[in-house]
């Protein structure tokens, strides 16, 4: 074949910026020839075969479309794990590791009985990756999409975890018998204001809409869920929640609200404050 659909000159002839190329024609080659990323190099100068050429215009079109590459390949790196992701799914971010940080934290010295809950879990991202690490713990996963709960599920089963994660459908806390109560509760809930024109810019524009925004002030599911904390929460068991990058005072506000203690904020790794905490004293 020609030296024009060599990977060297496709990449080279690309419209995509560097690291989107590789990503996708590393996908590519796995799926096609079996051959892992490292080929990008090492065999520069193959050619790809018709079938794997039409994929990687394909890909390569729907990129710069706006497409998201995590949409395209099926997949995101997610906290030492890897995820299937679909459209119907938010795609796992960065930032959203910091809350299974602190859940992983909080747990350290509860012991084999610890009960952690993750709403709204979406790919399973939140309560995957704690099961991942602490496979002690018994993790409860709820969304209220059940698409979203077929991906969590399928992806508890790629990582061979799905034994130690219960999935329950539901709108926040309905999705649980009335009596569950948990040490940690931990979401990642739609927090963007409905006119934010973020929602119209970039991968968000093929993100699923309710996994983004609350339709409204960014800040009703935020309060739901801090607010039902207290009554589903073990004595001296903790909150956490992401929120947007100039929430932080709202949320906080809000927790007051509800009565939690030793309220506390978090950065992400870019220096936004993502996280607010708090904890249930007393019975």
């Amino acid at each position: 074949m020609s030296a024009e659909f060599s990977l060297r000159s496709l990449l080279s002839a690309s419209l995509l910026p560097p690291s989107d190329a590789r990503i996708l024609m590393a996908h590519v080659l796995e799926q096609h020839y079996q051959l892992p990323r490292s080929a990008l190099l090492s065999r520069n100068e193959m050619a790809l075969n018709p079938q794997a050429l039409t994929q990687w215009k394909n890909l390569e079109s729907r990129r710069m479309n706006g497409e998201p590459i995590a949409y395209l390949v099926g997949k995101r790196g997610f906290h030492n794990i890897e995820l299937y992701v679909a459209p119907g799914v938010l795609i796992p971010r960065p930032e959203t590791e910091l809350l299974v940080e602190i859940g992983l934290r909080e747990v350290e010295g509860l012991g084999e009985a610890a009960k952690v809950l993750d709403l709204g879990t979406g790919s399973g991202a939140i309560a995957l990756a704690i099961a991942h690490e602490a496979p002690h713990l018994a993790v409860t996963a709820t969304d209220q999409s059940p698409e979203a709960l077929e991906v969590a599920k399928k992806n508890a089963e790629l990582l061979n975890i799905a034994s130690r994660v219960q999935f329950a459908q539901g709108n926040w806390y309905s999705a649980l018998q009335p009596d569950e109560r948990f040490d940690v509760i931990l979401s990642n809930p739609p927090y963007i204001a409905s006119q934010d024109e973020r929602l119209t810019q970039g991968d968000l524009r093929f993100e699923p809409i309710s996994a983004l925004t609350d339709h409204a002030s960014g800040l009703t599911c935020l309060e739901v869920i801090i607010a039902g904390a207290a009554t589903r929460l073990n004595s001296n068991g903790l909150i956490a929640v992401e929120h947007g990058f100039d929430q932080s005072e709202a949320v906080v506000a809000i927790m007051k609200a509800a009565g939690l203690a030793d309220i506390q904020t978090h950065q992400d790794l870019a220096g936004h404050t993502r996280v607010a905490s708090g904890r249930k004293i007393g019975l």
